[in-house]
């Protein structure tokens, strides 16, 4: 089951809603950077006696302003994910329901999402699971009997802290770590600075490259390349982050609303969706079938934009269907992919998903390097942004 449309659509949605959560972390984490940076250019002024305590309580204070930024972000991930996970839970429901024969669409169950699920996957450690145990209880207190009836009904606390980053780090762990990483940095660079004679303003363009305060009409890509050694490393880090936390929430919603329904499916298809063309592990498993439980899932890396699709049983389907997947204008072949689709639709569908600036520039690719590496390219280069609000806009609130 897939709906090209709809299935690559969402992608590149998820891929524009990780833009605009990202930024937000990105343009605070700088500010910080930034102001710090402009109170080191004030120490020229300071005399020779004072420059060392106003340079320690500079990096005092930034150590101290990083730790609050590092638990402020992971407070907005979460919220962000909370709100993504129910909105990603009724979009996969929908479009399984869409993919069956119409008498048969009344079938698909839903998920509940507990309150704490994406709290559970931004801070707790799988190896200290009391806290959501507890919050699951509660939970099942609130719903009542109907959250004991099958757990696969459930995206609950527990399941939520057992949601890892690839390296099995949690997202509250990964922010605290840039927050300590590039303290140290900021501190080795100015100190090294000051003790081989460098002036505070070349330290300065180093540390911040030409960043000023409140550059919110930057994109992220136009951030990293105007900042320095204490901010492009550490957006780079921040979108990655944000990203791969998106895909693992997005497709953990998708996984138990499939498993919900063992009667319509009991596997599914490992999609490649975006990044087939550049990472192998994702190009090895793209379009491989495994049952729910016994195979690989999105992401298996970081910045990983691949997802998984059910595969809906052809006892629902009947034979006209087995070998064809539905499109917007009807069912096509199993194997065509999103940018053969879109290439072929004509250019009012080609500006509803990418907006109609990017259209010609679609085209050209497509025309140079084929369709499917044009639509990969345009995605990892896209730095337009969406918020929850938008996207809740754009599917239907949960």
């Amino acid at each position: 089951m897939t709906t090209p449309a709809s299935l690559y659509r969402n992608a590149i949605d998820l891929n524009r809603y990780g833009n605009s959560v990202a930024r937000r972390i990105i343009n605070a984490y700088n500010d910080i950077i930034i102001d710090a940076v402009n109170q080191l250019r004030a120490i020229d002024e300071a005399a020779a006696p004072m420059k060392a305590a106003r340079l320690r309580a500079i990096l005092a204070q930034l150590k101290a302003s990083l730790s609050t930024w590092a638990g402020d972000s992971t407070e907005v991930t979460a919220i962000e994910l909370q709100g993504l996970a129910e909105l990603q839970s009724s979009f996969v429901a929908e479009q399984l329901a869409k993919a069956l024969p119409a008498g048969a669409r009344n079938m698909v169950r839903t998920v509940e999402i507990s309150p704490q699920f994406a709290q559970a996957v931004v801070t707790t450690d799988p190896t200290q699971l009391n806290a959501v145990v507890l919050s699951d209880d509660l939970f099942k207190t609130v719903y009542g009997a109907q959250a004991n009836v099958a757990a696969t009904f459930n995206l609950t606390a527990t399941q939520g802290a057992m949601i890892t980053l690839p390296n099995g780090a949690v997202v509250e762990k990964a922010f605290r770590g840039i927050a300590v990483d590039q303290a140290e940095r900021f501190s080795q660079v100015v100190r090294n600075g000051l003790l081989t004679g460098e002036t505070t303003p070349s330290i300065a363009k180093r540390l911040i490259g030409s960043l000023q305060f409140g550059e919110q009409a930057k994109s992220i890509s136009q951030l990293i390349a105007a900042g320095g050694q204490a901010t492009a490393v550490s957006n780079n880090q921040v979108l990655s982050l944000v990203r791969t936390s998106i895909n693992q929430v997005a497709n953990a919603a998708a996984m138990q609303t499939y498993e919900a329904n063992p009667d319509i499916t009991d596997s599914y298809r490992y999609v490649a969706t975006l990044d087939s063309r550049t990472s192998a592990i994702c190009r090895a498993l793209d379009g491989k079938v495994f049952m729910y439980g016994q195979g690989p899932t999105p992401p298996q890396h970081f910045g990983c934009r691949s997802t998984i699709v059910a595969v809906i049983k052809d006892s629902l389907l009947g034979p006209s269907k087995v070998a064809k997947r539905a499109s917007a204008d009807g069912p096509v072949p199993i194997d065509t992919t999103y940018g053969k689709w879109l290439h072929d639709q004509p250019a009012a569908v080609q500006a509803d998903v990418l907006g109609p600036s990017k259209v010609p520039y679609f085209n050209r690719l497509a025309s140079k390097y084929g369709p499917e590496k044009a639509i990969a390219k345009m995605v990892s280069e896209d730095g337009s942004e969406l918020t929850l609000k938008q996207l809740q806009k754009r599917y239907g609130t949960p």
